[in-house]
């Protein structure tokens, strides 16, 4: 009998003890999926879900209507684009402050007289290549100077910010300058079925830029230098001249950014862009983008984007202060940082208790 009963003991806990295990590896698994990407994007999807159900519980119909939507994601575009550029520089553990007067300077160029008539008397793809060429080379003297001339990225995207702002009033004088090129016009300002160009634009740009940094070489070197830019070189990435890759690809996502911003306004002028650096820094760093590199995330850049532009349509719909935009804003990017802080902080105690 004794026996019997060590017998059945013995099947009870060798049938309790895989039991537990599932429970562990069942826990593990739903920790790895909130802690990671995915379990981020559902934070940010809550919390941009809430917002619209504060803005049509507020705003009623002002709010909660396709039109409304559109002008939502509309408004989220420009900020939305010149974003996908700054996710790679982040991810790669730099910054670029530079975009927004970039963005300025592509606006004022493609619209200097000589460039319009140039472009009416051959193709309005002119002023598109011309933009194009503007956002690269000032991201390629960026990439140049920070990648080569080894000068702080905060200080040489300092530098341009203030040149290329400079340079933007010189050309237009200080004046605004009217896009009066028919066949540009009529792009920027199409629709396909019912969806304004500039929406598809930011589509494409996002598609784009979610396939290059998790599809490709060049985004697993990105989130490579980000992580540990001396490991990357001994494993024979050339950092300085994926650095300067990176700054002419801000570059060009700023001058993309500038042809929206000229079908959108139908106009150039340095004051275009204004502040607009800080705001794509801010929706990569709520997206999930760490600010110390070595983690990237597209998807989360375009939460950050839409939670922000959907906020200021809720003030706006409501007559609420910009101000007070701005401080919800000022909170919302604190909370996001101290976050990051908490989650690499975990990151690295478990990597540190593996070792051990």
């Amino acid at each position: 009998m004794s026996e019997q009963n060590t017998s059945a003991g013995r099947v009870v806990d060798s049938g309790s003890e895989p039991h537990g295990h599932d429970s562990e590896e069942k826990r593990s698994i739903a920790n790895r999926f909130l802690g990671g990407s995915a379990g981020r994007s559902i934070g940010l999807i809550i919390a941009l879900l809430a917002l619209f159900v504060v803005g049509a519980i507020t705003a009623g119909d002002r709010f909660a209507n396709v039109e409304n939507m559109l002008t939502v994601i509309r408004f989220a575009s420009i900020t939305g684009v010149i974003s996908i550029g700054m996710t790679f520089v982040i991810t790669a553990g730099g910054i670029d402050l530079s975009v927004g007067s970039v963005l300025g300077l592509t606006t004022v160029v493609a619209t200097l007289s000589s460039v319009q008539i140039f472009a009416t008397e051959t193709s309005w793809l002119a002023m598109v290549l011309i933009a194009l060429l503007v956002g690269g080379i000032c991201g390629l003297v960026n990439g140049v100077v920070i990648a080569y001339g080894n000068v702080v990225a905060f200080m040489a995207t300092l530098a341009m910010l203030v040149a290329a702002k400079g340079l933007a009033e010189v050309l237009a004088n200080r004046t605004t300058q009217i896009v009066n090129v028919k066949g540009f016009l009529d792009f920027f300002r199409s629709d396909i079925v019912g969806v304004p160009i500039l929406i598809w634009i930011f589509v494409v740009v996002v598609i784009a830029g979610w396939f290059l940094l998790n599809r490709t070489t060049f985004g697993r070197r990105t989130v490579a230098i980000g992580g540990n830019i001396e490991a990357a070189r001994l494993a024979g990435v050339n950092v300085k001249r994926h650095l300067m890759y990176l700054y002419v690809l801000a570059g060009i996502t700023a001058g993309i950014a500038g042809l929206m911003m000229l079908g959108r306004t139908t106009a150039g002028t340095s004051t275009h862009g204004t502040l607009y650096e800080l705001d794509a820094i801010a929706a990569v760093v709520v997206g999930g983008t760490l600010l110390a590199g070595g983690r990237g995330t597209i998807m989360g850049t375009v939460l950050g984007v839409l939670i922000f532009s959907t906020l200021t349509n809720v003030f706006t719909q409501n007559n609420l202060s910009t101000s007070v935009q701005a401080i919800a804003k000022g909170v919302i990017i604190v909370v996001a940082v101290l976050l990051q802080q908490r989650f690499a902080s975990r990151s690295t105690a478990k990597k540190r208790a593996k070792a051990a």
